[in-house]
């Protein structure tokens, strides 16, 4: 009896620990390229209506980022809110300029080589 409790307080916590670790790991980050971009104005905006008569906006980017080598690459994504125009992003990439996520950064966190 004892060692059956002590088999499923165990499981308890060790499923619990496995399920907030993965609730906080961003796949889409994970081994990926980085490049940092300049937030220009939206290239375009695509309003799609849902079924259940929302609308959803997509604000799309597209233009010059750079890698933490230096080497300029051109990149095209999009994002679901406006993003703060001029700031600074850093993009996760994967097979290239394929953005996968970004996260805003200061300019201080952004290498030596990377010139705006």
């Amino acid at each position: 009896m004892k060692k059956g409790m002590i088999i499923t307080v165990t499981s308890v916590v060790l499923l619990t620990g496995i399920v907030l670790v993965l609730a906080k790991i961003d796949f889409n980050r994970m081994g990926k390229d980085n490049a940092y971009y300049q937030v220009p104005a939206p290239e375009s905006i695509e309003e799609t209506k849902l079924d259940s008569g929302e609308i959803m906006i997509t604000y799309w980017y597209t233009g010059s980022a750079y890698k933490e080598n230096g080497e300029e690459i051109n990149v095209e994504f999009f994002a679901s809110k406006e993003l703060r125009h001029g700031a600074y992003l850093k993009l996760y990439l994967k097979k290239g300029a394929v953005v996968t996520s970004y996260e805003e950064v200061k300019l201080p966190d952004i290498p030596d080589k990377v010139k705006f």
